[in-house]
This record gives C-alpha cells, sequence and structure tokens, in this order.
C-alpha cells in the first residue's frame, strides 16, 4: 500500500467524525509520525509504497473518538513537542496565541507563575521564551505534575513546578511578574454541544466548570494576584468566549485598573490581560 492510500484510508474513517478537511490533517499527522516525515517529505514520496506498523490498532482507537494526541502521546505547541496523555489536557492553537502574546510583553528575567499548568506547555513555552526567566508552575493533579516535568526534563528546561489548588492561597510562592491561567471554563450545559473526542477522552476538570459559577477560577486567581502580582505586573487569562466582559468586570472590581479583552487569530474573544 502507499503513502497515498494509507492517508486515503485514515481519512475515510475519520471524515464522518471530524468533517473531510481536518480528516485529512489528522491522516497526515499519523503517517508523518509513523514514517518519520515531515510534511515536506511526505509529499515528495506520495506514492512510494509502505507499511505501517499497527496501522489497524490506531485506525480502531481513532474511529472510536480517541483524540490523535492521545494515540501518538504527543502534542505539538509553541514549535515544541509536548508528551500527552489522558487526564492532561490537550494544548490548543489558541493557547499558543497567548503565549506569545506574554512573551512579547513580558520583560527579561521575569518571574512568571502558571495556575494550572497540565502538560506544563505554557510554563515551558514561556520559560523557553522569555530570557532569563523563573518559571513556576501549580497543578492539583499529581499525574499531571508528572508529565509536566517529563517534558520540562526532555526540553532542557527549568521550570519549578507545585502541587498545589488554584482555587486555594498560592502566595506562599512569592512574588510575580506575570501570572497566567488558563483554567476550567466551559459551563457543564455546554457538554451536549461538544465533540466525542473531548468529552469523552479529555480530563472534565481540566474543562468545565458549574453553570451558576463560571468565573470561580478566574475569581480565585485574581484573588491571588491582588497579592502577589509586582507593582506593574501583568494578569493574563485564557476566557470562554461569551464571559470575556464578565471576567473584565470582575477583575475591576478586584482593583486592576487597565484591562483589556483581546481576541485571537478566529476573531472570537479570547484572551483578557489587565494589570493592577
Amino acid at each position: 500500500m502507499t503513502i497515498r492510500h494509507n492517508i486515503h484510508t485514515i481519512k475515510g474513517v475519520l471524515e464522518p467524525l471530524y468533517g473531510e478537511r481536518e480528516a485529512e490533517s489528522i491522516a497526515r499527522m499519523v503517517v508523518c509520525e509513523k514514517l518519520v516525515y515531515n510534511l515536506s517529505q511526505l509529499v515528495a514520496h506520495y506514492d512510494d509504497e509502505c507499511e505501517i506498523a499497527d496501522l489497524d490498532t490506531i485506525v480502531e482507537e481513532l474511529r472510536s473518538g480517541r483524540p490523535v494526541q492521545y494515540v501518538l502521546g504527543k502534542a505539538e505547541f509553541c514549535e515544541l513537542e509536548f508528551e500527552v496523555a489522558e487526564g492532561v489536557l490537550i494544548p490548543r492553537p489558541e493557547t499558543e496565541e497567548l503565549v506569545y502574546r506574554i512573551a512579547e510583553t513580558a520583560k527579561r528575567g521575569a518571574r512568571i507563575l502558571d495556575i494550572g499548568t497540565g502538560s506544563g506547555a505554557i510554563a515551558i513555552a514561556l520559560a523557553r521564551l522569555v530570557k532569563e526567566s523563573e518559571v513556576v508552575a501549580v497543578d492539583i493533579s499529581h499525574e499531571a505534575l508528572k508529565i509536566a516535568k517529563c517534558n520540562a526534563g526532555r526540553l532542557g528546561v527549568d521550570v519549578e513546578f507545585v502541587e498545589a489548588d488554584a482555587l486555594g492561597d498560592l502566595s506562599a510562592l512569592g512574588t510575580f511578574d506575570v501570572i497566567v491561567s488558563n483554567p476550567p471554563y466551559i459551563p457543564q450545559s455546554d457538554i451536549v454541544d461538544m465533540r466525542k473526542n473531548v468529552v469523552d477522552f479529555e480530563p472534565h476538570t481540566a474543562l468545565f466548570v458549574p453553570d451558576d459559577d463560571i468565573l470561580k477560577f478566574y475569581r480565585a486567581t485574581a484573588e491571588n494576584a491582588t497579592k502577589m502580582l509586582r507593582e506593574g505586573g501583568s494578569l493574563w487569562f485564557e476566557i470562554y468566549e461569551k464571559a470575556g466582559e464578565e471576567v473584565c468586570s470582575m477583575l475591576r472590581e478586584k482593583g486592576f485598573k487597565q484591562t483589556a479583552l483581546i481576541e485571537d487569530a478566529n476573531l472570537k474573544p479570547r484572551m483578557v490581560w489587565s494589570r493592577r
């Protein structure tokens, strides 16, 4: 079977779940990974014969809705490769935008706190992008922190990982120039409209909040930030697109005088920046 036929086989299985374009992207991702090719090499060798080990098993896992990142055990984020597994949220492209905006504005040597780090993607990427920075990353999940520490070690990045509850008092960690959080923010009622590959496989504790208190993690982080941000420091959130104004209003109530709601590349409200 040629590379072209392998891609076509995987794509055909996934189209009912993802649509044609995304199915083809996932198929190419799988074949590139198994053949250790980049996309340019893949195109150049489309008609080469190839045998992909465990292809039937991979296809069945993908057919079940299991995200390709979990099937392959890795995800790309900010041009870095992260290990991921069930129990850890898969890093998203929208969060890359958040990281790059922080990196553009953070000063050299900044002390940065990432609350709810998961796989460590935000913390590790910022440690790489912000020169001479000191990065601390917090998560309540022991299993997530194990993966995050593994990612930091494999990528040669120095990040201090701390097991702690984002809803608790974090002031013992000291003061920071930047605090960032991509917390759980999707209302429980949104589950019915979400894809099977997200709802059935990614950790609900990293995704969902009660309908009657969607700001619970933003509020807790803002409380910590009032005690932990240094003079001129900045607080960054990834947000639920329908709650941007609520987040900004809450921050103003807590004394943050500068607050901005920022759109992502798809023109959706996705980030909030604030300064006390």
